[in-house]
């Protein structure tokens, strides 16, 4: 008699436990993310790992994308709410799609995004052409004509913009062909194109082959190139708390990372890159993947995107980069005027986030 009323209790307890947990997941909001396979993109996969996402009360889908315009190419079939993208898709996507610029993922630092030359290149042999630059590889003269593989209207579209800029040249000075990442360096090994640009962790990966020169990252070229989290703005406006929420879960690995030595991450990145991205990534590229790619907390964040005294610095860099995108023709003047003030950059999620810590 005792074991029959052990037995019963132990059923009644385990359905009473799949019936809470089944509650709990039915009162999570599932949010459809998209990202490339980066260093921001490890953050979110940490976080959603560690359940911080289901602690926020969200359901965090996240998808692999090959480029920022391949993201954006899926909104309109609703397969994201947020997103993480270079500046430049992310103007393109507020042209395209009024999406919005809502928080920095993070920032590049030099050798990240780069045009790259073999070492025997005659580009190779020309530093500090212009003066100003005495960082940046090659002139007029040994560029001119020359072919370069990208990923056009991306980040690394933009090094070689500003590359090519820095030596007196547009892109129609030279040949650009469009092709994802893994494409590109696949193309060069393979004696393909006298130049590439790309982003890490390609640049990593390829310095570390060898034979290789950093013509002219954007660092280098003055240049800064932050990755930054977007929004469906429909969706963000009509549901703020979710904004808040993923920003929150995000913000939460920033703090991590930003008081944690980069080293007690490489074999969880190894880890991410190996299951999310299905490649191998070695120690040393992990590791410095990990230590070029500053990140900012919520309180920088707000500072970043703080406009109650005139444009934001997000702001006045997506400006930037309209401009900078108009005058080498990759825009139209009215397209540029559309996105001008950046304005689209808003910091009002991280607002409503503080106040909700504050709380």
């Amino acid at each position: 008699m005792w074991k029959r009323f052990l037995g019963i209790m132990a059923a009644t307890l385990c359905v009473l436990n799949l019936t809470v947990g089944s509650a709990f997941s039915a009162d999570l909001v599932k949010v459809p993310t998209a990202w490339l396979d980066e260093h921001e993109t490890f953050l979110m996969w940490y976080a959603k790992g560690k359940g911080w996402d289901k602690e926020a009360g969200l359901d965090i889908e996240m998808k692999l994308f090959n480029s920022g315009p391949d993201i954006l190419n899926a909104l309109p079939a609703g397969e994201w709410r947020f997103a993480a993208v270079g500046a430049l898709p992310a103007m393109l996507g507020n042209l395209r799609y009024g999406t919005s610029i809502i928080a920095q993922a993070n920032n590049e630092a030099a050798l990240c995004t780069s045009v790259v030359v073999r070492a025997d290149s005659p580009i190779a042999k020309v530093k500090g052409w212009n003066k100003d630059y005495p960082e940046v590889y090659g002139s007029p003269e040994t560029v001119r004509g020359k072919t370069f593989l990208a990923t056009t209207l991306t980040s690394s579209h933009y090094a070689l913009s500003t590359w090519l800029n820095v030596l007196g040249l547009k892109d129609s000075d030279v040949v650009i062909k469009n092709m994802d990442q893994s494409q590109v360096v696949g193309a060069f090994e393979n004696n393909i194109g006298d130049g590439i640009a790309i982003w890490a962790p390609h640049t990593f990966i390829i310095q570390e082959k060898g034979g290789v020169v950093f013509a002219g990252d954007i660092v280098h070229c003055k240049k800064s190139n932050p990755i930054v989290l977007i929004a469906d703005t429909k969706y963000a406006e009509a549901h703020p708390d979710v904004a808040a929420k993923f920003l929150s879960v995000y913000m939460r690995a920033v703090d991590l990372m930003k008081n944690t030595p980069p080293k007690q991450f490489v074999e969880e990145y190894q880890k991410f890159y190996l299951e999310f991205v299905g490649k191998e990534y070695n120690y040393n590229q992990a590791l410095l993947d990990l230590e070029t790619h500053p990140v900012s907390n919520l309180d920088e964040q707000l500072a970043i995107f703080d406009d109650s005294k005139g444009p934001s610095q997000a702001q006045l860099h997506q400006s930037d980069i309209a401009a900078f995108f108009s005058n080498v023709g990759r825009i139209t003047a009215d397209e540029a005027a559309k996105v001008s003030d950046g304005k689209y950059a808003t910091g009002k999620y991280l607002k409503l986030l503080k106040e909700e810590q504050q709380k």
